[in-house]
């Protein structure tokens, strides 16, 4: 045999007790209980999921701009101030997620970028695939938090 030898009377689980009056349940709802999403600290990984979608934006629309240049045509300075303004919104609030409100502004933040939308049709497109993940990065937000 490898490894160690196992007594073949011995129970292959040891028995376990019914919970007392003392000891409730595993299953009921007790507040010293971890979280059901089994994460070490939920509200860091939620943190931490803003900060890294908020960031990729960003990234995204900076680098975004050549291309829409020089596929896209009439890209305005105006168009382009406005960008590079996103980003370094979305930089700033990557970096403030832990603050409540951060949540509210990123959305804020999708809106802004739907709107410019108005001054170049990529700028919508981007827009509406940023807004889908950012509604995506909201509701793992509900469900792990509750």
């Amino acid at each position: 045999m490898t490894g160690p030898e196992r007594d073949p009377q011995a129970p292959e689980f040891p028995p376990t007790d019914p919970p007392t009056a003392e000891q409730p349940a595993a299953d009921e709802s007790v507040p010293d209980q971890p979280r059901r999403s089994g994460l070490r600290n939920p509200e860091r990984a939620v943190r931490g999921l803003g900060a890294g979608t908020l960031g990729l934006e960003a990234l995204v629309l900076l680098l975004a701009i050549q291309p829409i240049r020089v596929v896209g045509g009439d890209l305005s300075g105006a168009a382009i101030g406005v960008v590079v303004a996103l980003a370094v919104v979305a930089i700033l609030l990557a970096g403030m997620m832990r603050r409540p409100w951060a949540w509210h502004a990123g959305t804020v933040l999708q809106g802004l970028l739907l709107l410019a939308g108005l001054l170049h049709w990529s700028l919508f497109a981007l827009g509406v695939i940023f807004a889908l993940v950012w509604a995506y990065a909201l509701h793992v937000r509900r469900v792990i938090l509750g």
